[in-house]
């Protein structure tokens, strides 16, 4: 099934590419037709709402790119912050989607802020990944960007997209949010943390 929501991804983007660059109305009502089915194709393999999937790939102009989620891995006397969402009741990393205008590192210095209430300074790179590799099927395509951050002061507060904000030990995880981060990422942060001298990982 996660082959076929690559296909319909791909289809999607050649799609909405046609249409940014479409010469005529006749080559308009072609590339339309083909993100219709895309979307249909989508949402059936992806077990997604059609209109859900509609509105994000209505959300994307121009040549599609993979959007870029950050996140960051704070440690405190051995232990790792993680943030419970208020969508799945599950626990991620402190993170999100990067907004225009911010650089990688500030993105995820103001999600760890907002989301725990912990202020934190993005120190190394831990790993650029495509989401698709390591989490389920998603209909947006997605590059991960994971951040080991320094804990520099503040204290635990929720926020309107996360219900609790807990530290936890590398033995002792929750039960986890896998579309946001997955228990092998949250070990080899673990690693990193102990080794600082490891290698940025990427793809």
């Amino acid at each position: 099934m996660s082959n076929q929501v690559e296909w319909a991804k791909r289809v999607a983007a050649l799609a909405k590419t046609g249409l940014y660059y479409a010469a005529n109305h006749y080559d308009e009502e072609r590339y339309q037709r083909l993100l219709d089915v895309a979307a249909d194709m989508l949402a059936n393999a992806a077990d997604s709402d059609l209109c859900r999937v509609k509105l994000i790939l209505a959300a994307d102009d121009g040549y599609i790119t993979p959007k870029v989620d950050v996140r960051g891995a704070v440690f405190r006397d051995g232990k790792i912050l993680l943030v419970r969402e208020a969508v799945d009741g599950r626990w991620t990393l402190p993170g999100g989607w990067a907004d225009v205008g911010d650089a990688p590192s500030e993105a995820v210095e103001r999600e760890i802020r907002e989301e725990s209430g912990y202020e934190a300074r993005a120190v190394k790179l831990l790993a650029l990944e495509d989401r698709k590799v390591r989490h389920p099927p998603s209909p947006n395509e997605v590059y991960k960007v994971a951040f080991l951050c320094e804990l520099l002061g503040g204290e635990a507060r929720t926020s309107a997209e996360t219900t609790a904000v807990a530290w936890f030990a590398e033995k002792e995880l929750p039960p986890l949010s896998e579309g946001r981060v997955t228990e092998d990422q949250i070990r080899r942060w673990f690693r990193h943390w102990r080794q600082p001298n490891l290698p940025t990982e990427f793809d």
